[in-house]
């Protein structure tokens, strides 16, 4: 895992508020010959970044954590919120050769069936378009509501869910994606909104940000 990377600058404030904290921002400015207004991008990324913390009247304080620990704690904080993609969905009384169709247009993996209600009704992959299309059957009179996979069956996850469980769980169930849902009450029946959806390929674009320290 890629550390966070500090400048020259900013690994000589790390320095000096190891050795010398609690230290003020002018104290370390003038230590380094430089004004406080310079420092204060440095002091800025430093904190945010949580190699340094601040407390007014105090000072700064050095945390004690190195950059490969920072950056785990950022990554474990994250949620399904923070990388989930638009749903890609159909209705139960789609044909097998629409949700095709769909797949291939929309270039997705999996398929979200929903009810007349718009709630979660089931989940397509393309194994189950792919076994639907086996044989002559007839593709555009099949509705997907017969070989899609229903409850308890569906695997989901909310947006509140931390990304790092969410991923074990694509990985142990060996699945691509899941819908993502909010959970409603319709006349005492429980519902799954589906307000997106959380693959693979959003937990590689989180190395992507990681490669490029988009993660702060």
């Amino acid at each position: 895992m890629r550390t966070i990377e500090l400048n020259k600058r900013q690994e000589q404030i790390v320095e000096i508020v190891k050795d010398r904290g609690p230290i003020t921002g002018e104290q370390i400015a003038e230590k380094l010959s430089l004004t406080r207004a310079t420092l204060r991008p440095d002091l800025a990324i430093l904190t945010m970044a949580g190699f340094l913390d601040a407390r007014p009247r105090v000072g700064y304080f050095y945390t004690g954590k190195t950059g490969a620990q920072l950056l785990t704690e950022k990554v474990g904080k994250l949620t399904v919120k923070d990388y989930q993609s638009i749903p890609v969905v159909v209705s139960e009384s789609a044909s097998v050769y629409d949700a095709i169709c769909t797949m291939f247009l929309e270039d997705v993996g999996t398929l979200f069936v929903v009810n007349g209600s718009s709630y979660l009704a089931g989940v397509l992959s393309r194994k189950d378009l792919l076994r639907a299309s086996m044989g002559k059957q007839d593709l555009e009179s099949i509705p997907v509501s017969i070989i899609m996979t229903r409850m308890p069956n569906i695997t989901t996850c909310q947006p509140t869910d931390l990304l790092l469980d969410v991923a074990q769980t694509l990985i142990s169930k060996q699945i691509d994606g899941m819908p993502v849902i909010n959970n409603t009450e319709v006349d005492g029946e429980a519902k799954m909104e589906v307000v997106g959806r959380l693959t693979k390929t959003n937990i590689t674009k989180v190395f992507v940000d990681i490669a490029n320290n988009k993660i702060v």
